[in-house]
């Protein structure tokens, strides 16, 4: 099993980033999906979730407006479209699916100007 995210970098304070997950290994499309993020000195956080078919979706009320999770079942792919940036979302972004058994190694995300 693998979940191997991407996308992650440094950006200014209202900018934006997308980050993915490729999934394999394990049968993606049975599986809701999540992002959970950890900053430096915090426990883990849940972002957001999406659920197997990916026509139903959760967020935290903190990034509510500002990211969208997304997948591509065909590509066995994870989405999180991250709009309007603030410092407080620097973290680790990890990639969750199959029953939050599977993790990846994480994506950082630096916001600051």
């Amino acid at each position: 099993v693998q979940l191997v995210e991407s996308g992650g970098g440094m950006v200014k304070p209202g900018g934006s980033l997308r980050l993915s997950c490729a999934a394999s290994g394990f049968l993606y499309s049975l599986y809701d999906m999540s992002w959970v993020r950890q900053a430096p000195g915090k426990g883990p956080e849940w972002v957001s979730a999406v659920n197997t078919g990916g026509g139903s979706t959760l967020i935290r009320n903190s990034v509510k407006g500002r990211f969208t999770i997304s997948r591509d079942n065909a590509k066995n792919t994870l989405y999180l479209q991250m709009n309007s940036l603030k410092p407080e979302d620097t973290a680790l972004y990890y990639c969750v699916g199959g029953g939050w058994e599977y993790w990846g190694q994480g994506t950082q995300v630096t916001v600051s100007s």
